[in-house]
């Protein structure tokens, strides 16, 4: 008997034996995935030598491939949280970005570029996905603005900037484009809201530690705050567009905010101003100015008390004091170094529109003709390619007045539909409302068209309100009810 238990004990341990060996051994229908996993390894062992020796064995150059990888594979299965991930943290990247920059031939990209890509391939997803949900009217807004400024694309001097200016226009459009698909309802447009917010965080707190570093280094100008930014006057003119949605989020009365909250929120507003204030950009505090003072106007008279209590704190801060002097100063010197900002500005002006040809009036020269051709016509240029600082002259410049008007055209229909968002919440539509009034003040003396990420906030943000005042044509809203909850794309 024992004899027969010690056969079955060993036939049993062999039959199990045999199933674990057989569970690991893939059955004939699983060759194929084997087969491919082992090409993947084959590959990527080949491929990353290669690879690590073309960005020059940089870590930062490095993270190129894997951030390929996840980009796609968020693109593939989880849109929504790939469109997160860009809003909060895309606001901090800069300085992280332009170290990962490599080049291929004559073409300078990195991680930054995928980004751009990844944005413009998610909106392309979800029109061929739910065309139905494309913006019709703003489309037709915005296409007068493409067709010419792919016009421009063809006839610039300067091919590879104006492509990449292009495919830039395009991204703007891209974010514009996906507010669409991710606000159906009031609550997803304060869910919205609150992502901007929440992208403020990191260059709020990295700006303590750049005036940390350089609050007392300042050059000509004295030290000027720039944060995560490449430059001032790019954070200041995205300060401008955080303020009004904060103050929108402290004022909302759907919101029922804890008193901890509030005061938090309260302060950190203050605390956003005052970091305006440290970029010294002088469009930026005017455009601010503006804003709370049609606030005051429309909604709580108790803040013009305030506003005319501003010149005299503005004389008593000196980084106020000496900017708004310095506008009386330097202003008949032909040399940029002895011209203040403004009188430069208005020299660069003069001489574009100058030099400028009756015949190029309708449709300009191109794309990036305007640096093209800017040591052509400015004395001052000094070798250096410079922008028009002034997107009306630039546009005129580069595409004629068929340009100019297509681009005031798309900025009115875009006005337009945000105040039909006054049946809504009206609270929403000034505060968009007021960052396309802020994006038209500031682009009378900066090259607005070249700053990709105050530009994808600037997009997204008004396009978030464009689609809330969409989504009351939703049958669902005609009959009172709220519509429909956010969906996953």
């Amino acid at each position: 008997m024992r004899a027969a238990m010690n056969m079955q004990t060993e036939s049993t341990m062999h039959s199990g034996s045999t199933k674990v060996h057989m569970r690991w051994l893939p059955v004939a229908s699983d060759a194929y995935t084997l087969f491919v996993v082992i090409a993947l390894a084959l590959l990527i062992g080949i491929v990353v030598p290669f690879y690590a020796e073309l960005m020059d064995y940089k870590p930062a150059r490095l993270l190129a491939l894997p951030a390929v990888l996840v980009f796609g594979l968020l693109l593939l299965f989880n849109r929504l949280l790939l469109l997160a991930l860009i809003i909060v943290f895309r606001s901090a990247g800069d300085v992280i970005l332009d170290s990962t920059r490599f080049s291929i031939g004559a073409y300078e990209t990195g991680i930054g570029g995928l980004i751009n890509l990844c944005v413009i391939m998610l909106a392309c997803m979800l029109v061929f996905e739910k065309p139905s949900r494309l913006p019709k009217k703003m489309t037709l807004a915005w296409l007068p603005f493409l067709l010419i400024a792919f016009f421009g694309l063809v006839i610039s001097p300067e091919k590879g900037d104006a492509i990449r200016s292009y495919l830039t226009l395009l991204s703007y459009f891209s974010m514009f484009v996906i507010a669409f698909y991710f606000v159906r309802s009031a609550q997803d447009f304060r869910r919205c809201v609150k992502m901007v917010l929440w992208s403020s965080a990191l260059p709020a707190a990295y700006a303590l530690v750049d005036t940390g570093l350089h609050g007392s280094t300042g050059g000509v100008e004295g030290f000027r705050l720039q944060s995560t930014f490449t430059h001032p006057n790019i954070f200041a003119f995205y300060l401008t567009l955080i303020i009004p949605l904060t103050l929108y989020m402290l004022k909302d009365k759907a919101v029922q905010l804890g008193s901890g909250s509030r005061v938090a929120l309260t302060l950190y507003l203050i605390y956003l101003l005052a970091l305006l204030v440290l970029t010294q950009t002088r469009s930026a505090w005017l455009a601010c100015v503006i804003i709370f003072f049609a606030y005051a106007l429309l909604f709580e008279r108790r803040y013009l008390l305030y506003l005319m209590l501003l010149p005299l704190v503005a004389l008593l801060v000196p980084e106020i004091r000496e900017r708004l002097l310095d506008l009386g100063s330097g202003t008949t010197a032909s040399a940029y170094a002895k011209l203040n900002s403004f009188a430069w500005r208005l020299s660069i002006w003069e001489s574009g529109l100058q030099w400028m040809r009756p015949s190029h009036y309708l449709f300009g020269y191109g794309l990036e003709a305007f640096r093209h051709y800017s040591q052509t016509f400015f004395p001052a240029a000094n070798n250096m390619n410079w922008g028009a600082h002034n997107v009306y002259v630039q546009w005129f410049f580069d595409a004629g007045v068929i340009g100019l008007m297509a681009y005031l055209w798309l900025h009115a229909r875009v006005a337009l539909m945000l105040k039909s968002l006054m049946r809504i919440d009206r609270l929403a539509a000034f505060a968009t409302l007021a960052l396309v009034f802020s994006y038209l003040v500031v682009s009378s003396s900066d090259n607005i068209f070249g700053y990709l990420v105050f530009n994808w906030y600037f997009w997204f943000s008004v396009g978030i309100g464009c689609a809330l005042a969409a989504s009351s044509a939703l049958p669902d809203n005609k009959t009172g009810r709220h519509a429909r909850p956010l969906e996953r794309p």
